[in-house]
């Protein structure tokens, strides 16, 4: 759960960064003022490295602290650059534009694959919930249709017989869209 909150705020976090910074504030201004919250898990990350940070712990370790901690490897990555940025004065606002390039791209291909997995759902749904019921109520009215023709072929079909079965086969109908319903789910990229 903590990397599918982290890639949902990564973006959003490293365009911040790039932003405050580009604007000339600090490193730990930015990280500060990401801390207030807004961003989600990371939001709590930097709280939490703010007030150790306050506690006088040196900000190079508790860098490398959510670099452990973090599931993403994106998030990691930036977490990276912050710490190399800390350890030798890099140029950060290049190496952050560079990261949320990459970060769109990333999001971008996981959406196309989305939109790619739920190409075929209108068809499912409409086979499930148009299609079935209709050839139910045909199989509930076959003995109807064949009125007496039923009788001579030697098929006589008792009609509580043909409502279980009709039943049944509406049950089965919703399980299939309930499915159908859950894989769509299921396959949310999350953003």
């Amino acid at each position: 759960m903590r990397e599918l909150d982290e890639s949902r705020e990564l973006l959003y976090v490293i365009r911040s960064l790039e932003i405050l910074m580009t604007s000339g504030i600090g490193l730990e201004a930015a990280l500060h003022t990401l801390a207030m919250g807004g961003h989600g898990i990371i939001s709590d990350d930097f709280s939490s490295l703010m007030k150790n940070v306050q506690k006088g712990r040196p900000l190079e370790n508790e860098l490398r602290r959510l670099q452990k901690q973090a599931k993403n490897g994106g998030y990691k990555r930036m977490l990276n650059t912050l710490l190399n940025n800390v350890m030798s004065d890099t140029d950060i606002i290049s190496t952050l534009q560079t990261q949320g390039s990459r970060e769109e791209e990333i999001r971008t291909e996981k959406v196309k694959k989305y939109i790619e997995d739920l190409a075929g759902l209108p068809e499912s749904l409409l086979t499930f919930g148009m299609l079935g019921p209709i050839i139910l109520a045909l199989v509930g009215l076959f003995p109807q249709l064949m009125g007496d023709m039923s009788a001579m072929l030697g098929m006589n079909m008792d009609p509580v017989l043909i409502n279980m079965a009709v039943g049944g086969g509406l049950f089965v109908t919703f399980i299939g869209m309930a499915l159908v319903g859950m894989k769509a789910h299921f396959k949310d990229p999350g953003l």
